[in-house]
């Protein structure tokens, strides 16, 4: 049996916000609300029209803004808190990813206080088949995800990352308990991202997108999601980088964009482009976007070998198709080649040329990374790439020593 799993609602449309959140009183009843945000949104009034229609409904209101870039397990432990002695019936998670993720970690911890993070993070082959049961979720608080960047898809996907400051160990959580109860995309929240951002970020939804449609998981429910989303960053991306808050329509296809593919990775899962892009900005430092975007199309040339070393744990195909697939999105896209391997090699052009466009450099040395401290850390990027929930998703499952190569032409640019 397959799935496919959304929040229960979805609102999208430039200025739709404080529509959406008229149901907090009209639809839910909700008395008390609490909102989760980081320091510079809170500052620079990003809540503030939350707060004005809360104020306009009746609803009690707090605001914990002090949600950092990787969250952490010290940041999330004094938001939840503060929720226990608030006690609210909703919980607004307001910014990108790292807000979203740790309005999720908060509200696990507000509603299941003895959670048991080790267990919670434990891996698994299928996430509805886990040795360890998530707790329930939603039974004290409503939850609701508003992005205010082009990239992550947390509003729509059930995974979250929180990372233990003390010991340096992330814990990824991944259950469909963790899935907000509604997501608002609203364009209004992305208009101001500054370029570095809507570079960075819109590349992630890119990598989401193309890993989705090539997943062993894919189906028939996630491809539509994934390839109008390929097609919107192809179009969209460069106007959005460019122009910003003056080209609205960029704005708002990124801002769906970023969400179609949310919903399809949530269904359909990544692959080792993420794996290595997760331990390339653990040890150093790159920001996750740009680490997606330098080891992207390294990654799609060993996904589209004709003979895998070894084929994906559990696909849904007999024979490797990953060529054929990039071929597919890249048609959708208006990327045609005379044959599917040329239609590929055009994909990879065009990727490489969005890069340039959008200032996202080509190799991880071009970065600033140390290449003797590259080197020193290569083995246990590779091991814990490996090791990766994302890996086992991957159209083509990778040898150690073929993360490593991945990784040392990413670096060289070879």
């Amino acid at each position: 049996m397959l799935w496919f799993r959304t929040p229960d609602k979805v609102y999208f449309k430039k200025g739709c916000m404080p529509v959406a959140l008229d149901e907090l009183r009209a639809v839910y009843g909700k008395k008390k609300c609490f909102i989760v945000t980081d320091t510079f949104l809170y500052k620079n009034g990003y809540t503030k029209p939350i707060e004005d229609k809360l104020d306009q409904m009746g609803i009690q209101h707090t605001c914990f803004y002090e949600v950092a870039p990787d969250p952490t397990l010290g940041c999330a432990t004094k938001g939840a808190e503060a929720m226990r002695q608030f006690e609210p019936d909703c919980i607004i998670a307001l910014g990108g990813g790292s807000a979203m993720d740790a309005g999720k970690i908060m509200w696990v911890m507000y509603e299941h206080p003895d959670a048991d993070f080790m267990k919670m993070a434990m891996d698994f082959m299928d996430i509805r088949k886990r040795v360890y049961t998530f707790p329930k979720m939603g039974e004290k608080a409503f939850f609701i995800a508003i992005p205010t960047s082009s990239g992550t898809g947390s509003e729509v996907t059930p995974f979250a990352i929180i990372t233990d400051e003390k010991t340096g160990t992330k814990y990824p959580l991944a259950d469909y308990e963790l899935m907000p109860n509604m997501a608002i995309i609203d364009a209004d929240n992305m208009m101001n991202q500054p370029k570095g951002l809507t570079a960075a970020s819109g590349i992630d939804v890119m990598t989401h997108a193309l890993e989705a449609y090539v997943s062993i998981m894919a189906t028939d429910y996630t491809d539509g999601l994934a390839l109008k989303a390929i097609k919107n960053v192809f179009t969209y991306l460069p106007r959005a980088f460019e122009y910003g808050a003056a080209d609205v329509e960029a704005r708002v296809k990124m801002a769906d964009a970023a969400c179609l593919a949310g919903m399809a990775f949530a269904n359909a899962f990544l692959g080792i482009n993420h794996s290595l892009a997760h331990k390339l900005g653990a040890f150093h430092h790159l920001p996750h976007g740009v680490a997606n975007a330098i080891i992207l199309t390294e990654v799609m040339k060993f996904n589209a070998a004709a003979a895998p070393t070894k084929m994906g744990t559990f696909s849904q195909y007999q024979y490797p198709h990953a060529l054929e697939r990039y071929a597919e999105a890249a048609r959708f896209a208006g990327i045609v080649g005379k044959d599917d391997q040329d239609t590929f090699d055009k994909l990879i052009a065009a990727l490489e040329e969005l890069k340039e466009k959008i200032g996202i450099k080509k190799t991880i040395k071009d970065y600033g990374v140390d290449e003797k401290y590259f080197l020193d850390t290569l083995d246990r990027m590779v091991e814990q790439a490996f090791d990766d929930q994302c890996t086992g998703a991957n159209p083509r499952y990778p040898l150690m020593s073929e993360i490593k190569e991945i990784y040392l032409k990413a670096y060289y640019g070879k």
